[in-house]
């Protein structure tokens, strides 16, 4: 059994072995996730902080459990910070109570904002979602059909023969469907992104 105290560095091969990925993946992290930093000794050897692993293991979690690419990891990182990534690995996302006691001298500086005092919509709140089947206005086009149209292709061509028995549908019925059918595909993308 190894003798070593949880607090102890780490070498290559050990947090390998212990995250059972090949160490080449660990050097690509490196790479691609600045805030794991090994300390680098004599001859190119690597030593994890302890921090370093707990964030790996996150990242590991992430990557392979939850299924993230490695630009939502970033972003995750970004966003959330590194305490969170390590977080998710042991389960613990609880904030930091003293970190939620004192807000930060950055959090000071640039205090936050609701969504709406800074012209972006809330699309979060859904308590101010209208009534079901209630319609007060007609809703807004971002951009005109062959606009929205054009990245899609074959997908939203229409057929030139409609087959028998069919339902014929309008012009503007088939526009509304197709910018459904893009809204749909946008909130798709949206949620794929936040997974």
């Amino acid at each position: 059994m190894n003798d070593r105290s949880s607090d102890a560095f780490k070498t290559i091969g050990e947090v390998a072995s212990e995250l059972a990925i090949p160490q080449h993946v660990l050097r690509f992290w490196e790479t691609r996730f600045t805030q794991v930093r090994p300390l680098k000794r004599g001859g190119g050897r690597r030593y994890y902080r302890p921090e370093d692993v707990a964030l790996l293991h996150g990242i590991r979690f992430l990557l392979y459990a939850k299924g993230f690419t490695i630009k939502g990891v970033q972003k995750l990182l970004r966003e959330q910070g590194v305490r969170f990534v390590a977080a998710t690995a042991s389960g613990d996302l609880r904030p930091d109570q003293k970190q939620v006691a004192e807000p930060s001298a950055r959090e000071a500086a640039y205090p936050q904002q609701a969504p709406s005092e800074l012209g972006v919509p809330d699309d979060i709140d859904l308590t101010a979602a209208p009534v079901p089947g209630v319609l007060t206005e007609e809703p807004q086009v971002r951009s005109t059909n062959a606009e929205r149209r054009s990245g899609f292709g074959t997908f939203l061509r229409r057929r030139t023969e409609p087959n028998e028995g069919e339902p014929k549908l309008t012009k503007e019925q088939t526009d509304r469907l197709q910018e459904v059918i893009i809204d749909l595909l946008e909130c798709k993308r949206l949620l794929d992104q936040v997974r």
